[in-house]
């Protein structure tokens, strides 16, 4: 099981999104599939339509008070399974600072996942801070992936979380740690800006950004409020179009998996 973190320490640019829809459409490929919630905000689990997972979160095992394997739930997608997020991975971010191996609780808990599960990837969904959690998923990612939103700042923030992956790649926490995708989202064809920004991104990244850029839509931002990923809220609008091709892209990136 390879495992891959979809990071970007800036909110609102779509790194929730493309870790709820990608694992759905890699799922619905055939791929198996799970999805860890790390935020506390738990926004991946509610557009997946699950309630109530009070105490199935990470939360326990990140404490070494349970194994992640008892905390994996199953959706109503085939091949497609989820840890939860939950408000007590808050308190994760204090109780765990306080321990000697507090960098790599989330990599020790993950490791008989990764060894023994029946899984071809796990896609975390981390919160949008440079916190515990973050840094977590950082030292137990095999590799990261970073949606950036197609406007002028994305470069500065993108800078950011390339520099805080050397950090972590070059202290020995995760040696093999790589910036191995960056994916442009709300992309808008018809302004001049989204062009100018993947072309920049493009010129400083080649080919780790992704071919397929995910745009800008109304429906995209609704699907969660109803439970749903895009594959099931509308499956043939554009948002759906472009991650199913999304998930292609990163099968074809990853023909281990």
């Amino acid at each position: 099981m390879k495992i891959i973190a979809i990071a970007n320490q800036k909110g609102g640019v779509g790194k929730t999104t493309t870790a709820v829809n990608l694992a759905a459409c890699l799922a619905a490929k055939g791929k198996q599939i799970l999805l860890l919630d790390l935020d506390p905000q738990a926004n991946a689990t509610s557009a997946l339509g699950i309630t109530d997972t009070e105490g199935k979160s990470m939360y326990e095992p990140l404490i070494g008070q349970a194994a992640a394997a008892d905390h994996i739930l199953a959706t109503r997608f085939d091949n497609l399974w989820i840890i939860p997020g939950d408000i007590n991975l808050a308190g994760a971010e204090i109780e765990v600072a306080r321990q000697e191996d507090h960098l790599t609780r989330l990599r020790t808990a993950m490791e008989p996942l990764r060894n023994h599960a029946p899984l071809d990837f796990a896609i975390m969904d981390c919160p949008p801070s440079l916190g515990i959690l973050m840094t977590n998923a950082l030292a137990a990612a095999d590799e990261i992936l970073v949606p950036i939103q197609c406007e002028y700042f994305a470069l500065e923030g993108l800078s950011k979380i390339d520099n805080i992956i050397h950090q972590i790649a070059d202290s020995g926490v995760n040696p093999g740690l790589t910036l191995a995708g960056i994916i442009m989202t709300m992309f808008d064809v018809r302004t001049n800006l989204s062009n100018q920004v993947v072309a920049e991104v493009r010129k400083h990244f080649g080919e780790r950004v992704y071919h397929t850029m995910v745009p800008r839509t109304v429906r995209l931002g609704e699907a969660p409020s109803f439970g749903k990923p895009i594959l099931e809220y509308e499956p043939v609008g554009a948002g759906a179009i472009a991650y199913n091709a999304l998930a292609k892209e990163f099968i074809a990136r990853h023909p281990q998996g």
